[in-house]
Parts: structure tokens; C-alpha cells; sequence
């Protein structure tokens, strides 16, 4: 009989967890001077994060050992460095406001939350050369090849920015490296630090590679949805913005006429005016990119879930599984 995991065990897992994430990183930066530089990292910790990587971790080790006690400290790291991340995006995105607060930047200035943000790279890999494993030095490969390939990530998202001739392919490689590589990296850690097998570690990689890029997609998605009741945001910024998502991409190759018009329009001035998303949305149902980009995310899902069934513990697999099903919100 298939041990079943309910969407209500994975979300008490979820609560649980992350109350015991939250309680070891406000243990963290403790030192108090110089305060321009363990202020801001405090700062940032102390916001509304959902610490959806760090919980990927643990349940990675579980998955894999059946225990997740040796991975604290390694997905704590993770989470810093996720941090580190978020603070120098946004001096990049000249972001004022992060989870209704202040941005590092804002509150204190550009150049201490660059220099806070470097400091928390460092911390991060003490972090996770403080988890009870003999593969440190893994471990440290997987968060370095993570924080390139991040940087690698901005760097063509900036480059795609400039650039009129982006193709699809050019847009996956770039949320590939920029957002599902730490997804990816947080699973893989967590598989190392639960003493994985090379196949199992492997295994989460790919669940990690999928569930990032079906993640990033989606987003895409809701933006355009949000009026809908999907999403918080709000409709259309990614559009506003002129920026180049799934849907933008997808939709250029096969509106045609005016609509198409319309796109390039939005393509080559760099964004368009809040009047004309509903006019964009229009044309997205139109040429059928909103159906493909709900078959693309359940595509992404399942070759995700397929992943799972190289892991040797059934319960673990439920629970990555569950939280998976409930990151996609998959009411589609």
C-alpha cells in the first residue's frame, strides 16, 4: 500500500520547521560592531521569508536518510546566501521595498548593504562547515557552483534586458542559472548532508531543476493572472515593465497582425502602459499561451515528481511530493 502524505502533514512539517529555522538564524550575526555590517544581516533575516529553501534542504536529507539532524546547519546556509542574494538584487533593481519593508540599501545605504552582503557569504559556508557531515568539502562545491551560477544568472538577465533578439531558449537558460540553480543547490546540499548516494543526489538536482523552472513559469503566469485572484501582485508589471517572460516570448511567435504589433511594440520600447494590459492578456488567450503555459508547468511538475522515485524512503518522497503540489498552487 502507497503511504499517502495529506497536504495538512506537509503544511504542519512546513510550520514546524520553519519556526526551528527562524529560531537558529536569529542566533546568527551576533556581534554587534562594526553595526553596519551585522545590522543589515540581522535586518534582512528578521523579514517575512518563507524559507522554502532551507526547508527543501531538510526535507532532502530526510528523503534520502531518513533524518534531517546533520542538515541544519547546511541549509541555514542556504538561506544566508539566499539572503546575500536578495540584498545586492535589490541595489541592482534600485528596489525601495522588500516584504513591506525597507530595503538593506534604504535603510542603512548602497554600500553597506554591498559589504554586509559580502560578509554573509563567508557566513553562510561556516554555517553549513558546521553541519555534522564528513562531506564538507561537497557541500562547499555545491554553494560555490550555486553562487556562480547565480551571478551568471543576473548577469544574463541584465544582458537580456538590452538585448532585442532574445529567444525562448535564451529565457530558460537564464531562470535555469538565476532562480531554480539555489532551488536545485538547497536539495542537493540537503542530499549530502544526509549522506545521499551519487543516483539519489542526482535525482534531487533534477526534482530541484524542474520544480525551479515550473516555479519561475508560473510566476510569469500569475503576474498577468493576479487579477484573477491569483497572486498579490500587481496585474501586469512584468508586461508594465516590458520585461521578458515565458509569456511575452511565447506569444511573439505566434500572435500575428496587430497583436503582434502590439508585443514588439512592448518588446522593443522596453514596457508599456498600465492601460494596455488588459489588452495583452487578451491576446495571450487569444493565441493560446496562457493554456500553454499551464500545460508547460504541469509538464515541469510531473518531470519533477518522476525524479522522486530514485529516492529510497517513501515518506520522504511524500513529503517533497506535498510541498511541491502546494509551492504550484496546482488548482489548474
Amino acid at each position: 500500500m502507497t503511504l499517502q502524505i495529506t497536504q495538512e502533514q506537509v503544511e504542519s512539517k512546513y510550520r514546524q520547521y520553519h519556526a526551528r529555522i527562524n529560531e537558529a538564524l536569529a542566533r546568527c550575526f551576533q556581534k554587534e560592531s562594526p553595526a553596519t555590517l551585522y545590522g543589515p544581516a540581522r535586518y534582512i533575516l528578521e523579514g517575512k521569508g518563507k524559507r522554502i529553501r532551507p526547508f527543501l534542504t531538510l526535507l532532502a536529507s530526510e528523503a534520502v536518510s531518513g533524518s534531517c539532524d546533520n542538515a541544519l546547519g547546511v541549509a541555514l546556509g542556504v538561506e544566508v546566501l539566499h539572503n546575500f542574494t536578495l540584498m545586492h538584487d535589490d541595489i541592482m533593481d534600485a528596489a525601495d521595498l522588500r516584504h513591506g519593508r525597507p530595503t538593506v540599501h534604504k535603510q542603512w545605504d548602497v554600500n553597506a548593504a554591498i559589504l554586509s552582503g559580502d560578509m554573509m557569504i563567508a557566513y553562510a559556508y561556516e554555517l553549513a562547515l558546521k553541519a555534522l557531515s564528513a562531506r564538507h568539502a561537497e557541500v562547499i562545491h555545491i554553494f560555490n557552483d550555486a553562487n556562480i551560477t547565480i551571478c551568471e544568472g543576473q548577469a544574463l538577465d541584465m544582458e537580456l534586458e538590452q538585448r532585442t533578439d532574445v529567444s525562448i531558449a535564451d529565457y530558460l537558460d537564464m531562470i535555469a542559472k538565476k532562480t531554480g540553480r539555489l532551488i536545485s543547490a538547497a536539495l542537493e546540499a540537503g542530499g549530502v548532508a544526509g549522506n545521499g548516494k551519487p543516483e539519489e543526489i542526482a535525482a534531487l538536482v533534477t526534482f530541484g531543476e524542474m520544480i525551479g523552472r515550473a516555479f519561475q513559469i508560473q510566476d510569469d503566469y500569475l503576474d498577468i493572472m493576479a487579477g484573477d485572484g491569483k497572486s498579490g501582485k500587481v496585474p501586469g508589471g512584468d508586461v508594465i515593465n516590458g520585461k521578458k517572460t515565458w509569456l511575452l516570448l511565447r506569444s511573439l511567435e505566434l500572435a500575428q497582425g496587430r497583436d503582434r504589433e502590439l508585443l514588439q511594440s512592448i518588446f522593443d520600447n522596453k514596457g508599456t502602459t498600465p492601460d494596455n494590459v488588459p489588452a495583452v492578456k487578451a491576446i495571450f488567450e487569444r493565441c493560446g499561451v496562457l493554456d500553454e503555459t499551464r500545460a508547460k508547468i504541469n509538464e515541469d511538475t510531473e518531470a519533477a515528481f518522476a525524479a522522486l522515485d530514485l529516492l529510497p524512503l517513501e515518506e520522504g518522497r511524500g513529503y517533497l511530493r506535498g510541498f511541491a503540489n502546494i509551492l504550484m498552487k496546482r488548482d489548474f
